[in-house]
């Protein structure tokens, strides 16, 4: 015992006395000395007294897609990061194709009494897709948040990247390196964030003199799923068409890129250039490593935490979307446009 109090007052900065006070819940330890003992306490890597630790403030749901998209783990480990800091327990849900729906996994949740979930990538995005369920829930009084997607008429606040900003980052990047067969590989247009790409994607060709009409620069556009495979499949069209960059919906779609152009005896960037989408975890490791547009996953999380626990406390949050700028991130699998091209 002597030994631990001397090592967490070393850490702490603070007398053996003083970490004695605060291990036993006495009072006379000012806040900011307190939480520094306890601080020290999580970094030695010894377990708090049991009268010490925080009470789960309440139970939020997290609702996310499948996790083999690197950027949905990403998101969930980004927003349980912040309701723990704020004294909440996620339980988070994750769907996979055949297994356990959304509408499932809420009434698992609603059986938990959640104080509120948080939806990421959800039924909203899909446009042919019911909006009475979320309909349903705000009517029993639950908070929700919906990021990654909008859809009019549902009570609650939106987060999302935004989304034409990013094709315009990605675009920008390809006609400055000359590029002037730009094609776009992207998932089903019948999710928001798809149908706003798509729909800038067709404008900054419009823009850039790379189309005549919006039917001719809709040609470019290549729709697919959101997967490797999907990309590979998208992106080997555009290339035998003669396109000699591609925009991608994600990154594991700007992946299968590349392993379109490698299987197509192309070199990326010598030949063909690829842009990806989130920055995912590790593109910055692939070969070549991934040219790409970050999406702002921790801000996303922080303002629809904020917002949700706003709902929670009993206070209106903002119903207008809240779009947050993405970022470009030009690494080794853009460069200059091949002569023929220029």
């Amino acid at each position: 015992m002597r030994t631990r109090l001397t090592d967490l007052a070393e850490q702490a900065g603070v007398s053996t006395a003083t970490v004695s006070r605060v291990l036993n819940g006495k009072p006379g330890v000012a806040g900011e000395t307190r939480q520094a003992v306890l601080a020290a306490l999580d970094v030695l890597g010894y377990e708090r007294p049991s009268a010490l630790r925080a009470r789960p403030a309440g139970l939020i749901g997290l609702v996310v897609p499948e996790l083999s998209n690197p950027v949905f783990p990403a998101f969930a480990q980004a927003i349980e990061s912040q309701l723990a800091s704020r004294g909440y327990t996620p339980l988070l849900c994750t769907q996979s194709p055949g297994g356990t729906t959304e509408d499932e996994y809420v009434e698992t949740l609603i059986d938990h009494a959640v104080d509120g979930i948080v939806f990421v990538s959800g039924k909203h995005a899909d446009t042919r897709a019911s909006t009475e369920r979320y309909q349903r829930l705000r009517g029993r009084g639950l908070p929700i948040v919906l990021i990654n997607g909008y859809a009019e008429g549902i009570d609650a606040p939106f987060v999302s990247p935004d989304d034409s900003a990013s094709i315009e980052l990605s675009v920008r990047h390809l006609v400055a390196l000359g590029h002037r067969s730009i094609g776009m590989a992207i998932g089903p247009d019948r999710f928001v964030p798809a149908k706003r790409k798509i729909e800038a994607f067709v404008a900054q060709l419009l823009r850039h003199g790379l189309a005549a009409t919006e039917e001719e620069a809709r040609k470019h556009v290549s729709l697919t799923l959101y997967t490797l495979e999907g990309g590979q499949a998208a992106a080997g069209e555009l290339f035998d068409a003669g396109h000699t960059a591609v925009v991608c919906g994600s990154d594991l779609m700007a992946l299968g890129a590349v392993r379109a152009a490698h299987a197509r005896g192309l070199s990326v960037p010598d030949d063909v250039s690829v842009v990806g989408y989130d920055d995912s975890p590790l593109v910055a490791f692939t070969d070549p490593p991934l040219t790409t547009v970050r999406q702002p996953v921790a801000d996303m999380a922080h303002a629809a935490v904020s917002a949700l626990l706003t709902e929670i406390h009993g206070e209106r949050a903002p119903r207008s979307e809240l779009l947050f700028t993405p970022e470009l991130v030009v690494r080794g699998s853009t460069g200059a446009a091949p002569h023929h091209d220029a």
